[in-house]
This record gives C-alpha cells, structure tokens and sequence, in this order.
C-alpha cells in the first residue's frame, strides 16, 4: 500500500483553499430518474418481499462507460448532484465527464425513492444489511439496465463501505474502485457507538411508539444535529467558524431550525444497517485495482488509529489518497468536495486497464 499525501495542498494549499466551491464547477446534462421493480427480494435475514422498488439517476447518454456513484447514510442519488461533487467531476474535461461515461446513481435500498419502511411496513420492515444493499444495487445494475460490466465504482461515506463490500463480492464486475470516507474494517469503536447513541435517543422517546407513532419523534431531530456536529465539519474548520460562544451557539441554533423531514424509522434502519459492516473477510479477493480516498480530519474514520493500514495489506491493488486536515476541509464532509481530489481520481482513471466491456 502506498500513501499519498498531496504536495499541492502541503505545499501551496493555501492559494487553492480560498477558491469558492463553485469557481470550478461545470454544467452537465441533466439527471434522468427512473425505477427498475426486483421481484422476490430475499434480504441476509431470510426475509423475503415480492417486489423492492430500486430508484435510481443517471446522467449522460447509455453509450458511453458506464459508472457508477453510490450515497452515503440517509442521503440519496440526488445528493451527489451538487456543485461541489458532480460540478467538480461530471462535466466537460472533468474526470467523469458525462459525454464519456454514463453514470448511474442508485438509491440504496431503504434511501431516498426506493422501496423503505415509511412505504407502509414500518417497523415490520425487514431488517437490510449492507449487503442486503449492495445486492440491491447489483440486481439494478445488471437485470435492470442489463450491465454486465463497468469501468469504475466510486462511493462516499455509506457508499464508501458498499464501494469494499462491491470489490470482494464481485472482483470482476468493475475496472476500478474508488471508496471514500469509509474504513475497509468492522464498524466499531466510537463512529458505532455515536450511531448506536443516536438511534437509542430515537427509540427511547416516548413518542417513538416502538415504530408505530403518529407523528415524528421529536428526539429525532436533535439526535441528528447533534450526531452530525459530533462525526463531520473538521475539528480546525470548526474552530475557524466558531472561534466564540456566542458564535458556536448561533450555529447549534441554525442547525436545530433546519426542518428535518425525515421519518423515524426510515433513519432508524439506514443508520442501524451499518452495525453488520464488515469487509475484511472479502479483502483479499479484491482484484480491481483501488484508490482509496480519505481525509485526514475524518471525524468517523480516524486515520491515527492504524485500523485502515493493517486492512490495506491485504488490498493487492490498493493504495491511499489522505487529504491533509485544514480550516478548509470539512472532516468527515471533505470528500463531498472533490476539488480536494479531482487530479488524483484523474490520473488514478487513466491508468486503469479496461478489464471487460459492457453490452452496447
């Protein structure tokens, strides 16, 4: 395993930490929506649906390489669709390029327009793994768009953790594999304890009626501000921001304000769906050759710990992009950003055999 530390952030990153998200972003075409129905779903616990509603994004035309990008916790494909993200990868002379590649989006199973407990089971809902997710994905991609291969997987936080679960599953389905913002290890030590605190605060309101509420438990929304101020922002960012009481209050304050309209036990079984995460025994059949990216300010992943070295070794083609901490990166947040990462994930792509081709 190699790490890469980036000489142009070490070096002259405070030139480049000034420039606005948007300053390099660029226009792409427009997202299409549509949803591939898998019959007689079988999830890890034996459970079985007749139909999973599988949602899903693309951007770019069928005919170009198919890629695809995968979302983190609670998110969706939509999230991915920001200026900072897709502005800084999808558009022309980027290294996703949309007239090149044809990139597919899903909504992991549980997220976002595909099938979720809020559909009506609520918490009779079967209980999804990360596999269960992955297989979800893996079920759109080849019996829903009839792929049968395609150049690269790249995922963020949750979609990071399903990016590792993808290569030892199915080593030959991709040229390469981008994980990011995740740990190729057990879900453990504080990033499951601080997710386990925040469903228990969920659960334990009363209001929360064992699933069957009518309305949303109000615990809902301060476990979430407080999770995510706990596990993302950069702790220098944070510091940067607010420097002052008065201006760290103002901030919980803004972000308690923030309508939060999710339903509880949509959050509840996205956030539980990590604690199976396990990738190490699929480690070793990883054969793509993999870029990992990961901040050194990641708040749920540390890297101080060496969890992440010892995994590495037994990624044969695998090496490592850290991005150095700063008031400008965002913690746990930072691979949201590619400008952090964009040149790497370019030479990274372009020095990747084609492995196998997809169906015209």
């Amino acid at each position: 395993m190699k790490v890469f530390r980036s000489l142009i952030y070490a070096a002259a990153g405070a030139a480049l930490s000034f420039v606005s998200f948007a300053a390099g972003a660029a226009d792409y075409p427009a997202a299409k929506e549509a949803t591939f129905v898998a019959k007689d779903f079988k999830f890890h616990t034996g459970e079985v649906l007749p139909e999973v509603r599988l949602h899903y994004r693309t951007v770019g035309e069928p005919s170009g390489e198919p890629v695809v990008v995968l979302h983190g916790t609670g998110g969706s494909g939509a999230g991915m669709l920001t200026p900072a993200f897709a502005g800084e990868l999808f558009g022309e002379g980027q290294p996703l390029d949309a007239k090149k590649y044809f990139i597919i989006l899903p909504d992991a199973i549980g997220h976002g327009k595909s099938t979720k407990p809020s559909d009506g089971l609520r918490a009779k809902f079967p209980k999804y793994s990360s596999e269960d997710m992955v297989e979800g994905q893996h079920r759109l991609l080849t019996e829903g768009l009839g792929l049968e291969h395609v150049r690269v997987i790249m995922g963020n936080s949750m979609g990071g953790m399903h990016t590792w679960i993808w290569g030892g599953k199915y080593p030959d389905y991709m040229d390469a594999l981008v994980p990011m913002a995740s740990q190729p290890t057990e879900m453990a030590a504080r990033n499951w304890m601080l997710r386990r605190l925040m469903i228990e605060m969920i659960r334990q309101d009363p209001g929360y009626n064992d699933g069957d509420y009518a309305e949303q438990p109000k615990a809902m929304r301060l476990a979430n501000v407080f999770y995510a101020t706990a596990t993302s922002g950069g702790t220098l960012a944070y510091q940067k921001l607010a420097p002052t009481r008065e201006m760290a209050d103002r901030m919980v304050e803004e972000r308690l304000a923030v309508q939060f309209n999710a339903d509880a036990n949509d959050f509840i079984y996205a956030w539980e769906s990590s604690g199976e995460y396990n990738p190490t025994p699929l480690l070793d059949r990883i054969t793509a050759p993999l870029l990992f990216i990961n901040a050194a300010d990641d708040e749920r992943n540390p890297p101080e710990t060496g969890v992440t070295e010892a995994a590495m070794k037994h990624v044969r083609n695998g090496r490592l992009f850290l991005i150095p901490a700063s008031d400008e990166t965002r913690g746990h947040g930072t691979t949201a950003m590619a400008r952090f990462y964009a040149a790497e994930l370019r030479e990274f792509l372009e020095s990747v055999p084609r492995r196998g081709s997809s169906p015209d």
